[in-house]
């Protein structure tokens, strides 16, 4: 079944055709909007997370809930005045709101 799960762990969306794509929160290296001309009936806004090997998962807007957008907020440095610029742009864009820095480590 397609979807997003969100929990203290990871961050998992099964697509439509069985594919998974997951990011474990300790993990986490850089978050990133997207945003698209598409709306106003699609979605048109996506949080892509980026994971220090590479991986990553898309959270459509429509799935970020409230624990969600606390937990992004909490990461050191992030930057909630790009995610309110993401969120009114109704053009293609992309913005990136966090990157881990270079001294942390992975645990």
């Amino acid at each position: 079944m397609a979807g997003v799960e969100i929990n203290d762990s990871f961050v998992r969306r099964t697509l439509d055709n069985g594919r998974i794509e997951e990011v474990l929160w300790h993990e986490l290296h850089e978050v990133r909007i997207i945003t698209t001309s598409d709306g106003p009936f699609t979605e048109g806004v996506f949080f892509v997370l980026i994971g220090v090997r590479g991986n990553g998962c898309v959270v459509p807007n429509s799935a970020a809930d409230r624990a969600f957008r606390s937990r992004l907020s909490a990461l050191p440095g992030f930057d909630n005045q790009r995610v309110i610029q993401a969120l009114r742009t109704p053009s293609d864009q992309q913005y990136s709101v966090w990157r881990r820095a270079s001294r942390d480590a992975t645990r």
